[in-house]
């Protein structure tokens, strides 16, 4: 299946946006990646397809006689299939480095017209042309769900801007919260600080004692989430084997010489006996 032409902005079928809702709504173990710029959820189709052979689809279906109906692999497949054809989710892969430097990713802007530098964990996806349904393959949402959650938040927004404005005009039993509170978070940030120096003072000691190094919360400064940063508690320190290069032995690629691959401009050399016998002078007979 080609992937549609993205003419316009089509309108999504009631079947197509309720399965939509419904598998946004599941844990499909998603991961985050970069497409044109831009951050989208990515999902593996088998987990798609495990999700709507499952019970909880079924119950959702009857509550919803509009979704189609699953009961096998074809149907859940066809199912799966509206997603694509309203464009809703289409399948990616992984770009290389050329697509990205080409302003495909996140590798653009760079100074000096150099790549930006890239962010651990997260793939650089381009759209395919062949929008095939099989379980390693790995779509990306372009279905956001309802705005009425953003619009909640730029509101809630606008009042904690407001709100901050007025803080001269708020009672004084709220500043003086507001100050507690303030005092709190410094303390908080402190024993974030704290923590590090802990963590790589320990390190250090270990790495002189237990080799290779014990981290405290090993993925404290990764790219991953806030409950994610404290998980697992510990970890040995990873050590990189370094590439062993293979030595080649004088002579095993190249072929025996011979007299006939002397330079052009140099001459064999010539033993003692032969070179005295080409030196006597040549009596002629008679």
């Amino acid at each position: 299946m080609a992937a549609p032409a993205q003419q316009g902005n089509p309108q999504p079928t009631p079947a197509a946006l309720a399965v939509a809702k419904f598998l946004k709504s599941q844990d499909l173990k998603m991961r985050t990646c970069i497409l044109n710029g831009q951050r989208k959820d990515l999902f593996k189709v088998k987990r798609a397809i495990r999700a709507l052979e499952s019970p909880a689809y079924d119950a959702a279906q009857r509550k919803n006689p509009i979704m189609p109906s699953v009961t096998n692999r074809a149907q859940a497949e066809d199912a799966f299939r509206l997603l694509p054809l309203n464009l809703l989710a289409l399948r990616v892969s992984k770009a290389d480095a050329a697509d990205a430097d080409n302003g495909h990713g996140h590798s653009h802007g760079g100074a000096g017209g150099k790549p930006a530098k890239r962010v651990k964990g997260l793939w650089t996806v381009k759209i395919e042309q062949q929008q095939e349904i099989r379980d390693e393959l790995y779509y990306t949402w372009l279905y956001e769900g309802p705005q009425w959650k953003n619009t909640l938040m730029a509101i809630g927004v606008l009042i904690v801007l407001l709100a901050i404005v007025m803080f001269p005009l708020w009672p004084p039993v709220m500043r003086l919260g507001v100050w507690y509170l303030s005092i709190g978070m410094l303390g908080l940030l402190g024993l974030f600080f704290l923590m590090a120096i802990f963590r790589l003072i320990l390190f250090c000691i270990t790495y002189f004692a237990l080799s290779p190094g014990l981290w405290l919360y090993p993925n404290l400064f990764e790219d991953v989430g806030f409950f994610d940063s404290f998980r697992p508690v510990w970890a040995w320190h990873k050590v990189k084997k370094p590439k062993q290069k293979k030595v080649k032995k004088d002579g095993d690629d190249l072929p025996a010489a011979s007299a006939t691959d002397a330079a052009p401009d140099e001459k064999p050399a010539l033993s003692p006996a032969s070179s005295q016998r080409d030196l006597r002078p040549k009596v002629e007979d008679g």
